[in-house]
């Protein structure tokens, strides 16, 4: 709950410095001085990129919390059986392990979501985010294809 906590707090602050940037940025327009009209309007694109991350970032989440509800629901998500330290982190040869065995269900079964989840999932315990992410939105991609194929 905290991270979600986290991201409504800091999307609060990304939407209030935009407005600001705006407001900067219309008055520096208002200044006619060549100089400040070029940086008044790039004080509206700077926004722009902003708020266009922040709907990628939800939309990435809302995706990746349906296919982990609708995994839920088919019984299929993936159990935790990583070893923990004495201070609850993950044992690195332990995720090494499960990552191994989940990047081979992948290889096996390249047009299933399920296992592309799994996988973004081996790759976050793991502690590589990046790849995580491409991983999961691979699994998104493949998900949103999959009635598609089915119909055809």
């Amino acid at each position: 709950m905290t991270s979600r906590t986290g991201f409504f707090v800091l999307s609060g602050v990304l939407l209030l410095v935009a407005l600001l940037c705006v407001g900067e940025g219309v008055q520096l327009i208002a200044t006619g001085k060549p100089l400040g009209i070029g940086i008044g309007l790039c004080a509206f694109v700077i926004p722009l990129i902003g708020v266009w991350f922040l709907r990628q970032t939800v939309r990435f989440g809302r995706a990746s919390e349906q296919l982990a509800r609708e995994l839920e629901a088919e019984g299929g998500l993936p159990v935790d059986e990583l070893k923990r330290t004495i201070g609850g982190r993950i044992d690195r040869a332990s995720a090494d392990a499960v990552f191994a065995r989940r990047r081979t269900e992948a290889e096996a079964a390249p047009g299933d979501w399920r296992v592309w989840f799994r996988l973004a999932v081996a790759y976050a315990d793991a502690g590589d985010t990046p790849r995580a992410r491409k991983t999961m939105q691979h699994a998104i991609k493949l998900h949103s294809t999959e009635p598609a194929r089915s119909n055809a």
